[in-house]
């Protein structure tokens, strides 16, 4: 079930609110674990089994470790942090990378290991990322015991932000599973986000989507220098509005059952450098990685040849938790590889530059990513950056590119502007000049709204076009 489904939006979100705000408030987190559990499982009927054993497993594993901080048994209390950190990757591990270490094996060392490729259980890579920085923190002190079994469950199953992200932190979600604010106001707040996120996702994303799948359909030796800059243009755009579109409604829909997650994204287009965009970028994934590896591994407190080496290895690591492929791994070897030429050399060059020369420089580094990103392996990334670049000897210009650009120049521009601040600009009017925000009222920013929702379905019920990328993840 996704939250640009037709499904979702008119028959179990209503359903879901609707109980969760009859409920009486000492079962509020009962009820909205239990409309979770049915969410995963109405997609996931049998890995909603490798959740739940999940959930319990780690619940256990936080009442050990922390019952030996009582008992002041370091050496137990570590083994069973190790354990329950082994334990939570080696499910991830087997689930996501087996196939792919499997196969890796046999081509190196002509074995002969038998492997099937699993159905990915969906958000587990995220779900595991959570109970692991709860489980870090329970370990560390840095927050208390969860001892109500359904406040930890809802902790990991919350339907808002399962699937695709933020990953919540336990730390930042603690005091809210006991008590938070439900109100009115804050629900209109998180309806009006939501439908930013599905107008995101489905008017935009969907029309970038498409303009990329028909570029990738086409021969790379026939297809024209200026076509393939448009199809991974069409590209960046959608993964962007797709997946900030989803962590919208994330956010949004958190607000509707009064909980606050931290935001995910931040403009990451108009950025100077490739720094500056991954801190704008999947907030809560960079967060997670500078908390949980780079900063254990000792960040920047340690010798030049250290540095490199935690860099390396959070985005080797980012690479991986993205796909069991090597166009990842490559993809995040890449990244940190131009992360630390910016932090040693570049970081005053691009400081000192005009804006423009920075910005496109950024998103030249962060276009040519992509690719890398949205390929099938490292063959076809190859393959189409040699196009890209006119290396490979295609024509510049063709037929196709002129049709398709013309086609979607609409779209393309209005994809442009909203990834930039006037996207908040439009939508969050307090945030702007007093002059302006006595031009926008309450009134016309509910018909923009109902606007946007009239549109999208209109799109969902005539449309059968409506993937949702990080399902993979």
């Amino acid at each position: 079930m996704v939250f640009s489904s037709i499904f979702f939006l008119f028959t179990f979100l209503p359903l879901s609110l609707l109980i969760y705000w009859m409920s009486p408030a000492k079962i509020k987190n009962f009820t909205l674990l239990a409309v979770s559990l049915f969410f995963y499982a109405w997609g996931e009927p049998v890995y909603v089994l490798l959740m739940i054993a999940s959930i319990l497993t780690n619940f256990v594993f936080g009442i050990f470790i922390e019952s030996q901080l009582i008992k002041e048994k370091r050496a137990v209390r570590r083994a069973l942090f190790i354990s329950a950190v082994v334990f939570n990757i080696l499910i991830l591990g087997f689930f996501k990378y087996y196939g792919f270490l499997a196969e890796n094996i046999n081509a190196l060392f002509n074995a002969d290991i038998a492997y099937s490729e699993l159905p990915l259980p969906i958000g587990i890579s995220f779900y595991t990322f959570q109970v692991l920085s709860y489980v870090i923190d329970v370990y560390l002190g840095k927050v208390r015991l969860q001892r109500n079994p359904v406040s930890f469950a809802l902790y990991v199953t919350m339907f808002p932000q399962l699937i695709a992200g933020p990953i919540v932190r336990y730390s930042d979600i603690e005091s809210q599973l006991e008590q938070r604010n439900v109100s009115a106001s804050k629900f209109g707040e998180g309806a009006q986000r939501f439908i930013q996120g599905l107008g995101k996702k489905v008017l935009i994303a969907n029309s970038m989507g498409a303009l990329w799948d028909i570029t990738q359909a086409m021969d790379m030796t026939g297809i024209s220098v200026f076509s393939a800059w448009l199809g991974i243009i069409a590209y960046t755009f959608q993964i962007y509005f797709d997946f900030s579109g989803y962590s919208d409604m994330a956010i949004g829909l958190g607000k509707m059952f009064g909980f606050e997650f931290m935001e995910n994204f931040d403009h990451p287009y108009i950025s100077r450098s490739v720094t500056e965009f991954w801190r704008r970028w999947h907030i809560s994934l960079g967060t997670w990685f500078r908390e949980y590896v780079y900063i254990p591994l000792g960040g920047n407190r340690c010798s030049r040849i250290r540095q490199i080496r935690n860099i390396m290895a959070v985005w080797m690591l980012t690479g991986l938790w993205h796909g069991a492929s090597w166009n990842f791994v490559v993809w995040g070897i890449y990244y940190g590889c131009l992360l630390l030429i910016e932090k040693m050399f570049l970081k005053k060059l691009i400081d000192d530059a005009p804006a423009i020369i920075s910005h496109v420089y950024c998103m030249l580094a962060v276009i040519i990513g992509w690719v890398l990103f949205a390929s099938r392996d490292i063959e076809s990334a190859a393959a189409y950056l040699g196009v890209m670049s006119g290396a490979s000897g295609n024509v510049l210009v063709d037929n196709a590119f002129i049709y398709y650009l013309k086609s979607n120049a609409v779209m393309l521009v209005i994809s442009l502007l909203f990834s930039t601040g006037i996207f908040r600009e439009i939508f969050e009017p307090e945030e702007i000049s007093d002059k302006i925000r006595t031009r926008v009222s309450h009134s016309a920013a509910v018909i923009l709204h109902a606007f946007i929702l009239f549109m999208s379905t209109a799109y969902l019920v005539t449309e059968t076009y409506n993937p949702f990328l990080y399902f993979r993840f």
